[in-house]
């Protein structure tokens, strides 16, 4: 229950829900009441940050302090184990595997498998539960990529009860030990990732895939145009940034790793 009520909660603080949700406020204000100034206001500001979101310059801004976090793992560090965490996916038998894994999931089962190609003797760990009423688990559908790409089957471990990334950390945990591992994830999204596996006692070596915030080149008008690329910017800094708050509120940064905690 908790975990759905997260997830709906969360989902409605990110920009366009949210915005949205300010907006109708808005028209209701103008259409149902008095308080026409009060309505202008709402719809305005909320038309005026969907705008400044939509736009490179602001949402990358915003996503690169967690985006260059960490550097691409390209050390030599010797490890056993590459932790891929799961992701958005769906499961469509007649598609081509990699197109079941939707969003920041791609990349970094990509980024997995060109680690595992560095560490050909190590273990690739893919995590995740099911979603919905889909029949496979996301870490399932990614073991299925993996393969498809060339890893072989007895080097693929598959962790598909976590359904989120507290989870995962206990998972991994009872596989791994205190072994150092990979712990790939998308770069947005490591640095809170790290957390979850510091708090219960893991060595994990920061390896993000998926970085989003351009600091390189691009066309002035890729800059100046409003765009849905740049919102899910936006929406990535907004919803890990929420997510931290969060973490930090339940005090799983701290958390005992002792069993039964």
């Amino acid at each position: 229950m908790f975990f759905t009520l997260k997830k709906v909660i969360g989902g409605l603080l990110l920009p366009l829900p949210f915005l949205l949700l300010l907006m109708a406020l808005g028209i209701l204000l103008l259409w149902f009441t008095d308080w026409q100034k009060s309505g202008k206001i709402l719809i305005s500001a909320s038309w005026l940050f969907l705008l400044l979101l939509s736009l490179q310059p602001l949402a990358d801004r915003l996503l690169l302090p967690l985006d260059s976090r960490y550097p691409t793992w390209n050390g030599t560090q010797p490890v056993d184990y590459i932790v891929v965490l799961g992701g958005g996916y769906t499961f469509n038998p007649d598609w081509a595997p990699s197109s079941n894994l939707l969003n920041n999931s791609l990349p970094r089962v990509a980024e997995g498998v060109r680690q595992w190609r560095r560490y050909p003797h190590a273990t690739l760990i893919f995590t995740g539960a099911a979603g919905g009423t889909n029949p496979r688990s996301s870490a399932s559908v990614a073991a299925q990529v993996a393969e498809s790409l060339g890893v072989p089957a007895d080097h693929i471990q598959i962790l598909d009860q976590p359904r989120d990334t507290a989870d995962e950390a206990q998972a991994v945990k009872s596989e791994v030990g205190q072994r150092p591992f990979l712990l790939i994830s998308s770069a947005n999204h490591l640095p809170r990732a790290m957390r979850f596996f510091h708090a219960v006692g893991l060595n994990p070596i920061a390896a993000p895939a998926n970085q989003l915030a351009i600091t390189s080149p691009l066309n002035g008008w890729e800059r100046a145009i409003p765009s849905s690329i740049w919102l899910s910017h936006s929406e990535r800094a907004v919803y890990e940034t929420l997510g931290t708050v969060l973490q930090r509120l339940k005090g799983e940064e701290t958390r005992s790793s002792e069993p039964g905690e």
